[in-house]
């Protein structure tokens, strides 16, 4: 039998986690889930289409999400002095 293990990262330190319910939780999909709500709202507010504030909740929460996940990656991945 052949068998793939996929190559860890060593030295890295976790990300912030937040315990909901007994599950640690990243902090930066929290805060990605919290902007989209927020943008859901204020879209939904201001034109009253359900679409626009859906799909722009949607991008946003992806974009929040991507770019804290990878801002934190090359935060723990820089050596410290």
């Amino acid at each position: 039998m052949t068998t793939a293990a996929l190559p860890r990262r060593t030295g890295t330190p976790p990300a912030a986690t937040v315990d909901l319910a007994g599950t640690a939780w990243p902090l930066y999909k929290l805060e990605a889930l919290a902007a989209g709500l927020i943008v859901f709202v204020l879209v939904l507010a201001v034109t009253q289409v359900l679409q626009a504030a859906v799909l722009s909740a949607a991008g946003v929460a992806v974009a929040v999400w991507w770019a804290r996940r990878i801002t934190l990656g090359r935060r723990s991945s820089q050596p410290t002095p």
